[in-house]
């Protein structure tokens, strides 16, 4: 099965990837993360993850063409 997240386009994955690195990475939430996110931050993470490879692999197939 396909991740849903493969139907975005590169611009929509790039917008959530830039926002979720900010969010788990640029800022100091501490204690209050899950609070304002509605996610744990690993939960976040993970999320990252997966938005990133697909990210990549979208650019890296964009940059073949």
């Amino acid at each position: 099965m396909t991740d849903p997240l493969e139907q975005l386009s590169i611009e929509d994955l790039m917008i959530i990837n830039n926002a979720l690195n900010e969010v788990c990475n640029g800022m100091d939430l501490g204690t209050e993360f899950q609070t304002r996110m509605g996610v744990e931050v690993e939960e976040a993470r993970a999320l990252l993850q997966r938005v990133s490879s697909i990210y990549r692999a979208k650019e890296a197939q964009e940059n073949r063409c």
